[in-house]
Formats: structure tokens, sequence, C-alpha cells
């Protein structure tokens, strides 16, 4: 067992949210934001944001790591970001009165474009179009399902060219 592996997740838990180095077997290096360290197999879970914004994650086997050598600590920003990697898109709460508006709005430009659309479901919450798929609230391209692929595409297509227009 190496050093690394005797450490005690307490110990572990103290690189969360740091950039380091970890020095690893047959002389690798990698460097990352510490996200995460498993406690059974002691495996460091590195996280690298680019300019662009895109985020590789990269797993050090607990096994392989000699040494981890701590860089700098992540401001309050960056903590953010390593917090969030893993969760959905943040999820906006509407009132009725919002979803209705939305259901409305989505539902008379659908018709302007000549889409068969009608209401459905007990509350009548739900959108049908052409009988073959539907659309749930918030009535996004995400909130579409079909088992029609071809028409689930276009739909989806439709509705983020009719959120565009809204902006």
């Amino acid at each position: 067992m190496t050093k690394w592996q005797n450490k005690t997740p307490v110990e572990w838990l103290g690189y969360v949210n740091k950039e380091v180095v970890v020095r690893a077997a047959e002389r690798h290096e990698y460097k990352g934001w510490v996200l995460t360290v498993d406690p059974v197999s002691a495996n460091i879970l590195l996280a690298n944001v680019s300019e662009n914004g895109k985020t590789s994650i990269l797993a050090v086997l607990g096994h392989a790591v000699q040494e981890v050598e701590t860089l700098a600590e992540a401001d309050d920003e960056m903590k953010e970001k390593l917090a969030y990697l893993f969760m959905p898109e943040k999820s906006q709460t509407y009132s009725h009165e919002e979803l209705d508006q939305k259901k409305n709005s989505l539902k008379s430009w659908l018709e302007k474009n000549h889409i068969p659309v009608e209401e459905q479901g007990e509350s009548r919450s739900t959108l049908c179009v052409a009988g073959v798929l539907t659309i749930n609230p918030p009535y996004g391209p995400k909130d579409c399902s079909s088992s029609n692929e071809i028409i689930l595409s276009r739909v989806q297509q439709l509705i983020e060219t009719y959120l565009a227009l809204q902006q």
C-alpha cells in the first residue's frame, strides 16, 4: 500500500477544491482540480477547465499515486464551477400562470405554422402534436417525447427556433 492509500477519508477531503499535481507510478504527472477522492480505492477525480469553458475529467487510480502536491486553493467561482459540474442544468420553477402562458404561446405558434396540436390530460397541461408527440411543462425541446425519432427531432428544432424568436 502506498502512503496515499494509507491516508484517512478526512485527510483526502482536505484535497477537495484544490489544484494539485499528482505524481503517479512510471513518472506520470497529472494536474487538475480535485473533485473527490474515493474512500475505498483512493482514486482521485481531477477536473481541468479550459479557456473555452470545456471541462475534462480524469481519474487517477489510487494504487498508482505516489505523491500529491497542492498548487492552489479554489476561489469561490471555481468552487461553484466544480460543485455544479455533474448537476443537471439549473431548473427554473414556474408559476401555474407562467406555465399556462408558455403553453398557450407555444400552442398558438405551432398552429400558426400549421402543426396540428391539442391539449391533453386531466389538467390539459400536456400538448399533443399530430397524435404522435407530447410536450410537457415547461414546454422546451427536452420536454418532448415520441417514439418517432424523425418527428421528435423536427419538433424539437421547431421549439428551439420558437424559443430563439422569443428572446
